[in-house]
């Protein structure tokens, strides 16, 4: 595959906000000629899937101003600088959800905007839940929700849910429950 790689030229970097950063480079195609491509850096992520004794999950209510819409999402956030992406998912549950969780199983890495983004987020179930008190940061709005995993399921056949991450998780969690996986 190395055949398709392109050889990075020049790299500047266009913009830097809190945590995203925007650079632009100048790269040599596997053609001999020379392209512009601009990518967003972002420091990674970790989505839980929390999964409730009684079989149902925790999700939440959250609205994404990037598409002016409020989501049904698993809960899920960025990784703080040199922070493991484990530690990230034990934080923002207990941040977003007011849970913690007992038994923690790695998923799957997804790199969900490969166009144009370097994102990875970790994927974990979490399960033996006890419920705290959420955390939210400061303007942080977000409403938990407990779904039916067949309910989840169907939303995302009605494409009711269409967060990326959410909908591949959703697909783990039915793989779990039909015993597919474990």
């Amino acid at each position: 595959m190395k055949h398709l790689e392109e050889k990075t030229l020049s790299t500047r970097q266009i913009f830097k906000g809190r945590y995203l950063k925007i650079e632009q480079d100048q790269v040599q195609a596997p053609d001999g000629r020379t392209y512009t491509r601009e990518y967003i850096l972002h420091p990674g992520a970790a989505m839980m899937i929390p999964l409730l004794p009684n079989g149902n999950v925790v999700m939440i209510h959250q609205y994404r101003h990037a598409v002016k819409k409020v989501f049904l999402e698993f809960p899920a956030g960025k990784r703080d600088h040199g922070e493991e992406t484990l530690l990230t998912a034990k934080r923002e549950l207990l941040e977003e959800t007011g849970y913690e969780a007992k038994e923690w199983k790695f998923l799957t890495t997804i790199h969900p905007v490969i166009g144009y983004s370097n994102e990875h987020i970790d994927l974990y179930l979490a399960k033996d839940l006890i419920q705290l008190e959420q955390r939210l940061d400061q303007g942080e709005f977000i409403e938990v929700v407990e779904v039916k995993p067949a309910d989840l399921m169907q939303l995302v056949l009605e494409g009711k849910v269409s967060d990326v991450k959410t909908q591949i998780g959703a697909f783990w969690l039915d793989k779990f429950l039909r015993g597919e996986w474990n």
